[in-house]
Parts: structure tokens; C-alpha cells; sequence
């Protein structure tokens, strides 16, 4: 018995021409005929499982028929559904059982996200990408231990694959590379990053010898949205003390007129003209007599103390050439110490 056998995609159809015969009707004998999105949700892809769309595919066959080779229009087993199945976050041809709740995930953001949204807060965790075991064939459906392509029917589950990381992925463009330092997958090129030992991360090329080095920066969470740095899926900003955060929220703070590090409160750009204006404004603004007194101050930039004269709109730091622009411990007028937020705080909110 001869049929044709339609193939249909959301972008595109394929048709096989009558030289294929249903000789199976087990889900596992080959391929799916009929592949239709999932009504779970927009994002994931499931193929159908009736059983009149099931056909065995012999490559053979298919190649004695056609002269020993295959048309030039035929696809490979191992590109079947290539770029099809996936998530919002990764195109990949097979899902994960989790190993921590038994629970099937496209991938483990997902399976973070929808931990996290749990209501009893006992039950959130997240998934070690490492200590995942099994896969899901997104084509056949077939359970297997983690590979490169399904044992049931040879579909490659993702066109890069990371048997450490246990990481598969369709879109190769975004270049990822395994980091045996890191111990974890990361995108943009191998030749466009390095490890670096101290930092415990990779970075680009173009800080090579050109960064303050902290210990651990980037195992440690961003400063503004406490987002987990070392594993995180978003751009990271090195400032010039060392510390690291999300780029995003870099350009956040930047945008709200906020100039230090939220961690050490040192400076994250050139501010010398902000000192010029704020030099003008202090010579501009006399002090009452009462308040002629110096004061201990402690340079958030260089970490030296000094002396400097009292003034609501900041103190100048005589090391650097800087204005102290944060809390500082200054003593009190009745000789303690105490905590004082210093004039240019108060001057750059006005802006």
C-alpha cells in the first residue's frame, strides 16, 4: 500500500512522495507524520501520537528507489524538527526530568520558574544542571539517559551539546563554548573570552590585563536586582573597583543620577568636572561662623583619611582631589564617631 505522507510545520511543509509505506503503527517504529504546537503553550512543540500518522522510514528503501541517493529536498534523521521544538528559552528537540522533583522541563529556567512561583516557599528550588540523568525525545517520546541523539529514533536532540553541563541547543549562532574553569556553558566565541583565575569567571578579551581583579566577583549576586551573577543569562558590567553587576541595571543607575558602587560606594565613572561644579558651589556657599571646624573624613576613592573644613555640600578629599560623596565616619562636635551623608549626595538629587 502506497500513501503520501505530509509533513507539516508552523513555517513549513515537507511531503514525502508514495514510496513510503505504513508498516508499524508503534510510536516507536520512526518519525511522527503529523507535528502540531502544543496546546500547553505557544512556545512548546509536541508531536501528535495518533497512530494513523506513525510510518516507518526506511533509508534504504528510500535510496534503492531513488537510485542509491537521496533527493536534494530530503531531510537528514538527525535534522528531523531541527529549530521546532524548544522553549522561550532554548530550541532543543528533547526535555529533562528533573532529578530533584521528577517533574519534565524543556529546560532548567524553566523548571526554575516554575518552582519559584510555588506558593509554599519550602517547595522552590532550582535544578543542577550537572546531576540531571534522563531526557525526553521531543519527537518520539522515548525516556533515555542523556546523549547527543535519541536511541529510538536518531533524531539529534540539539545541534550543540554539552555532555557535562547535560545542555542542548539548536541556534549555534550564539557561539557557545564549554569553560572547564567555570565548570558551565557561555556564548559569544571561545576566542573572544579568557578565565580569569582570581575573578573565578571568564571575561572578554579586552580585559585582559586591564581590570581590577576582586577575588570571587562574579560568584556572587548583582547588587541591584540580587540576581545570582555566575550562572546568570544576562550581560554583567566590571566597574573600575573590581565589582560586577547586571549591564542593565548599570544603565539603571546611571540613568537615576547614581555614580558610586553599591557595594564599595567608590566612583564608577570620571566625575572631575562633577568636583569642578561642586568646588563652585562650595566657594559660592559661605558657611556661618559657627560651623568653621575641620572634620575627619574617609575617601570612599582612595581609602586614605584626612582633614577637611565642614560643609553641607561635601568635603574634599586632599589625596585624590576628590569630594567624599558618601557615608563617612566623621567624629561629632561632642567627639564621637558618627555616621555623616556628606553635601554631594544631597547636591546630585537635586539635578
Amino acid at each position: 500500500m502506497k500513501e503520501t505522507i505530509q509533513f507539516e510545520f508552523e513555517h513549513c511543509s515537507w511531503q514525502r512522495m508514495p514510496h513510503l509505506s505504513i508498516t508499524d503503527p508503534s510510536p516507536r517504529a520512526g518519525f511522527k507524520a503529523s507535528i502540531k504546537p502544543s496546546s500547553s503553550a505557544t512556545s512548546h512543540w509536541r508531536p501528535s501520537m495518533e497512530e494513523h500518522d506513525v510510518v516507518a522510514v526506511d533509508p534504504q528503501r528510500e535510496d534503492a528507489e531513488h537510485g542509491g541517493a537521496n533527493t536534494s529536498n530530503s531531510i537528514s534523521r538527525e535534522d528531523f524538527g531541527k529549530s521546532l521544538y524548544g522553549c522561550d528559552h532554548y530550541r532543543r528537540r528533547c526535555k529533562l526530568r528533573a532529578p530533584c522533583c521528577n517533574q519534565i522541563f524543556t529546560c532548567r529556567h524553566c523548571h526554575n520558574e516554575a518552582t519559584s512561583a510555588l506558593s509554599n516557599p519550602n517547595e522552590c528550588h532550582e535544578l543542577v544542571r550537572h546531576e540531571v540523568k534522563q531526557v525526553i525525545c521531543a519527537v518520539c517520546d522515548t525516556e533515555q539517559q542523556v546523549s547527543e541523539t535519541c536511541s529510538n529514533c536518531g533524531v539529534k536532540f540539539g545541534e550543540y551539546f554539552c555532555n557535562i553541563c547535560k545542555f542542548y541547543d539548536d541556534d549555534t549562532s550564539k557561539e557557545q563554548f564549554h569553560c572547564n574553569d567555570c565548570g558551565i556553558c557561555r556564548v559569544g566565541g571561545r576566542e573572544n573570552f579568557f578565565h580569569c583565575k582570581k575573578c573565578g569567571s571568564c571575561y572578554s578579551v579586552g580585559l585582559r590585563d586591564n581590570h581590577l581583579c576582586v577575588e570571587n566577583s562574579m560568584k556572587n549576586h548583582c547588587p541591584i536586582c540580587y540576581e545570582f551573577l555566575f550562572d546568570s543569562t544576562k550581560g554583567t558590567t566590571i566597574m573600575k573597583c573590581g565589582h560586577t553587576m547586571h549591564t542593565e541595571c548599570y544603565t539603571e543607575m546611571l540613568s537615576q543620577n547614581q555614580y558610586r558602587c553599591p557595594i564599595c560606594s567608590k566612583s564608577m565613572l570620571n566625575m572631575s568636572r562633577t568636583w569642578e561644579r561642586l568646588d563652585q558651589e562650595i566657594e559660592a556657599t559661605a558657611m556661618p561662623e559657627e560651623y568653621h571646624y575641620e572634620v575627619l573624613i574617609l575617601c570612599n576613592d582612595c581609602n586614605n583619611t584626612g582633614k577637611s573644613f565642614f560643609h553641607i555640600f561635601g568635603h574634599k578629599c586632599r589625596h585624590l582631589v576628590v569630594v567624599v560623596n558618601d557615608h563617612c565616619n566623621v567624629p561629632t562636635r561632642n567627639g564621637r564617631l558618627g555616621n555623616y551623608i556628606f553635601g554631594i549626595w544631597i547636591f546630585m538629587s537635586k539635578r
